[in-house]
């Protein structure tokens, strides 16, 4: 198997002069000009945008996941739901097996799907956002009139979506993670970059994911922003309490301080859970990252429950993104505890809120 994240984080162990290296830039340039041509049409009106009966905003990012798009699409339908909105959420539906043209993970009042059905994101997005219809399917057009017509919703949050830009959108929201916003600065399949770096200029709100503390910011990030007049927000991801897997407890944080952990996660960035648990005051003992979307079988649950019972753990941890693909195996579930985290956001200036940019944003008619 390619070790994709040595090759794009430059590992000098691996020769720049490699044939696999050399390969895959060779590659990353066919790459690069079919999405050149994709975007020049569109921009050329020679591809034209569907415009939905309400607002969209799209979240999304120019590298591939990681950047902390779930929690963001939470953070903003949960905001939307206190400003009187009506919103709902559409998704490709990443990972889920249906080959249904449009699949109701969540009507807004009860749940339909399971993960392997929906795909483990909108199950979770879903499961956080009561009142909020979840709707999945390859054509974001179908799901979003969908989600109109049978819901009667007035704004649609468009997940992972500034790359499918079928969808007309009124707002578009990147997320660029802040230790690497442009990973190693190549293109697929030579980097993690999506798109070019100079398609940023289609974005109207930059979001710097777990920034914590002074960041610095990317030099041409900032060249394009300034140029653009695009506004830059800062988020974090923090921490919010621990509940148990079969949901029958809900703990503080603070219950971490000094304990020993056991904890497992199978997400794009494991680093990021790992140093949450840490900083809560957690003595991590054994810590197994698993590939992203991974899909647990019966032999990794038993190694995993026997490692914490050899360690004598006080906790077996996991993320909620990992939990909702655990269904099928309630007993295991009972023994894990759930680390739950919620997105905060927080301006690069003091003269606008995130909450009033987006809301004033749908007032004025953005985009129009």
């Amino acid at each position: 198997m390619v070790d994709w994240q040595r090759i794009w984080n430059d590992d000098k162990k691996i020769s720049c002069f490699s044939p696999l290296r050399a390969t895959l830039f060779f590659l990353s340039l066919f790459y690069r000009l079919t999405v050149n041509l994709r975007n020049w049409l569109y921009d050329k009106k020679l591809i034209s945008s569907v415009k939905l009966f309400c607002p969209v905003i799209s979240v999304g990012n120019i590298t591939l996941g990681g950047t902390g798009k779930t929690p963001c699409v939470i953070m903003l339908s949960q905001m939307l739901q206190t400003a009187g909105y009506r919103p709902a959420v559409i998704s490709r539906g990443y990972g889920g097996k249906s080959t249904q043209k449009i699949n109701i993970v969540s009507d807004g009042r009860k749940i339909l799907l399971d993960s392997e059905t929906a795909g483990d994101e909108p199950l979770l997005i879903a499961q956080l956002l009561p009142g909020v219809p979840v709707i999945t399917g390859a054509k974001r057009t179908r799901t979003g009139n969908t989600a109109i017509k049978r819901f009667g919703v007035d704004v649609i949050v468009c997940d992972d979506a500034f790359q499918h830009r079928k969808i007309s959108r009124d707002i578009d929201l990147v997320l660029l993670d802040s230790a690497k916003p442009l990973g190693n600065g190549h293109l697929l399949p030579a980097g993690e970059l999506r798109e070019p770096l100079k398609e940023l200029k289609r974005t109207d709100c930059l979001i710097m994911t777990r920034a914590h503390g002074d960041v610095k910011m990317s030099e041409k990030v900032n060249q394009i922003a300034q140029k653009m007049n695009i506004p830059i927000f800062y988020s974090n991801h923090y921490p919010q309490d621990i509940v148990r897997g079969d949901g029958n407890s809900t703990v503080g944080l603070e219950v971490l301080t000094g304990k020993s952990v056991c904890a497992f996660c199978g997400i794009a960035r494991p680093d990021s859970f790992e140093e949450m648990l840490r900083k809560a005051g957690a003595q991590i003992l054994s810590f197994n990252a698993f590939p992203d979307h991974y899909r647990y079988g019966l032999y990794d649950l038993e190694e995993l429950n026997n490692q914490y019972t050899k360690l004598r753990a006080d906790y077996l941890m996991t993320t909620h993104k990992d939990a909702v693909r655990l269904h099928n195996y309630p007993e295991f579930l009972k023994a894990v505890w759930i680390l739950r985290i919620k997105m905060k956001m927080r301006p690069l200036s003091r003269e606008e809120s995130f909450e009033k940019f987006i809301l004033r944003r749908l007032k004025t008619g953005a985009g129009q």
